[in-house]
Parts: structure tokens; sequence; C-alpha cells
């Protein structure tokens, strides 16, 4: 018979396994660089926030469906501010994230960066490039 804490001990290994195996499996099915389309590297590499740090070259974005992304305006003020789902959850695109370019390749595109362990997990959005119907 298996010990409580090891119980608990192999039970947050599969989960963390989990996570990273669906992470991996999210991110590599859905790459934003297209390697068929060499002639938009140069423009995925001068992507940029607000502060004019670079998203990087595209390897690493997400491509999210229009359903995973939205516009929120706050009530009273009128003030809008992008938002995307991820890990099944809406997260807040910070103003200074959003790229200001034209999206060439259609889906929007999101740099996440993944904080937590497997009880909690954060997510921080680099860049946010809005799908190319908006």
């Amino acid at each position: 018979m298996i010990s409580e804490r090891a119980h608990s001990i192999i039970f947050a290994v599969l989960w963390g396994a989990a996570v990273a195996l669906g992470t991996m499996v999210l991110v590599s099915a859905v790459w934003a660089h297209d390697k068929h389309h060499p002639e938009l590297s140069a423009w995925f590499k001068s992507l940029a926030d607000s502060h004019g740090t670079p998203c990087c070259d595209g390897s690493d974005a997400t491509r999210i469906e229009d359903v995973d992304w939205q516009t929120v305006c706050e009530a009273g003020t009128g003030e809008c501010h992008y938002q995307v789902r991820l890990e099944g959850k809406w997260w807040d695109v910070p103003p200074t994230a959003v790229v200001q370019s034209g999206n060439r390749v259609g889906p929007a595109l999101v740099w996440p960066v993944y904080y937590g362990d497997q009880h909690k997990i954060a997510v921080l959005i680099r860049c946010f490039l809005p799908g190319a119907g908006t």
C-alpha cells in the first residue's frame, strides 16, 4: 500500500508532467512562424511591444482562435483592453504588450510566459498581436 505522502508526490509529478506535455503539444501544434513562408521572417523579427522590446522571431508565439481573445470595455469609463484565454482562463493583456504592427498572418498571436506550479498557474503576456480582422 502506498503512503499518503508517496501518493501526493506521485500525483504532483504526474500532474506537472501532464501540464508540461500539454503545453508542449499546444505550442508545437500552433507555431506562429511558418517555415514555409520565409518571407515573413524579417517581419516576425521586427515585432515589438510598445516599449520596443522584441517579441522574438515568432517561433515562440501561440496562435489563438477568435473565440479565445476579446476586447473588454469598462462601463462608465469606456476604456478598453484585450483579454486572451489560455489554460482555460481569461488573462488581461497589458496595454504595453499590444503590438501595433499590422497582422500579416491572420490569427491573433500571443507570447505568454507561464509561472507557478501544479496548483496555481499565472500567465504574463509579453506581446499580443490582434487578429487581422481588427
